[in-house]
């Protein structure tokens, strides 16, 4: 057996058969081996064919059988171009980009309570978008009350004002250790870029912190002019208290150390803390909602039952609003159409 091409395939890698049968664990690459080494004892004439049949016809067999191996592959996706919409998500493993038809977001009217948030980033992702000087962005702070729905709307609302003006482009936590490969991808390109990472953080241990902050650094090459990076967070140094507290204790020069752990939100320019929210501010993004979604129900009833909702919850945060809306509007039977899923981060 060794003596054919497959046969060579086998010796040279002792799972090529067990991927075979059954077309089980047949990958792209199986494929392009088996047509490499066709190709190879074609030009070498190293192939010998089982006795009584001749070259051509072993050849052909050979085809075949790739071909075959090629339908059991699975289809390779196409990466997508930063042309082809304005939103998409890094898939660090395949190293591409897919396009995302339909954002999960909140309409930035819906926002309440942070006023001051985003009209600072807002302007700053307008400048960016114009090709003006613009800050990296860390929005920290309470869970639920809107930290990465802002930033989604923020894209939105510029991408209405200058259709196409930029790209949404998301990369996962975990998924930052390729942020240098994927910022390579999208130097290639002229138009602007918003990166997004969501709830961004680091626990001991973690040493990617280092290579993100080398990253926003910019390095000899400097940071890529047409990408603007936002990331959110439920910590302001990106890390917990108990972490910095503990280098301070026992590192043999704490201040140092300390410095290192917490200088990686010094990158980012914009520091937009979400805090949680009180009472009225809590009823103001119920009504929104309920305006909004055209929920028929007494004002007085309404607050009442959202009062009721957030204590059984612990808490008050948009949040919590939008699931006490998904529950009214259930109970009501009232669809709420795709707008998205309330306040996120």
């Amino acid at each position: 057996m060794a003596e054919t091409t497959f046969g060579r395939l086998a010796v040279n890698d002792g799972k090529f058969v067990s991927r075979l049968r059954g077309g089980k664990g047949v990958t792209v690459r199986t494929v392009e081996k088996v047509r490499a080494y066709i190709r190879s004892d074609q030009g070498a004439g190293a192939a010998s064919p089982p006795r009584g049949r001749d070259d051509t016809g072993f050849t052909i067999l050979c085809e075949r059988i790739a071909d075959a191996l090629e339908r059991l592959a699975p289809t390779v996706p196409v990466a997508a171009g930063l042309t082809d919409a304005d939103a998409f998500v890094w898939h660090a493993n395949g190293e591409r980009l897919r396009t995302v038809a339909n954002v999960n977001r909140v309409e930035l009217g819906l926002l309440k309570g942070i006023d001051g948030q985003i009209q600072t980033l807002l302007a700053n992702t307008r400048r960016f978008a114009t090709g003006l000087p613009a800050n990296y962005a860390l929005l920290w702070g309470a869970r639920g009350m809107g930290k990465s729905s802002l930033v989604k709307a923020a894209h939105a609302r510029v991408n209405e004002e200058t259709p196409g003006a930029l790209a949404l482009v998301e990369i996962h936590r975990d998924d930052i250790t390729s942020l240098p490969r994927l910022l390579r991808e999208l130097r290639r390109s002229e138009r602007r870029c918003l990166l997004f990472c969501d709830d961004l953080g680091f626990d001991g241990g973690d040493a990617s912190f280092k290579s993100l902050k080398a990253v926003l650094e910019g390095g000899i090459e400097g940071r890529p002019a047409n990408v603007v990076f936002y990331a959110t967070s439920n910590r302001r140094h990106l890390m917990p208290r108990e972490m910095i507290e503990n280098e301070r204790s026992t590192a043999i020069n704490p201040t140092e150390s300390v410095e290192e752990k917490v200088s990686l939100s010094d990158r980012f320019g914009l520091w937009l803390g979400f805090h949680n929210c009180d009472q009225p501010t809590y009823f103001e993004i119920v009504e929104g909602y309920a305006v909004h979604y055209g929920l028929d129900i007494p004002s007085a009833d309404l607050l009442a039952r959202a009062e009721e909702w957030s204590l059984t919850r612990g808490a008050r945060s948009g949040r919590v609003a939008w699931q006490f809306i998904q529950d009214l509007a259930g109970e009501l039977g009232k669809k709420l159409g795709e707008l998205g899923s309330g306040l996120e981060a």
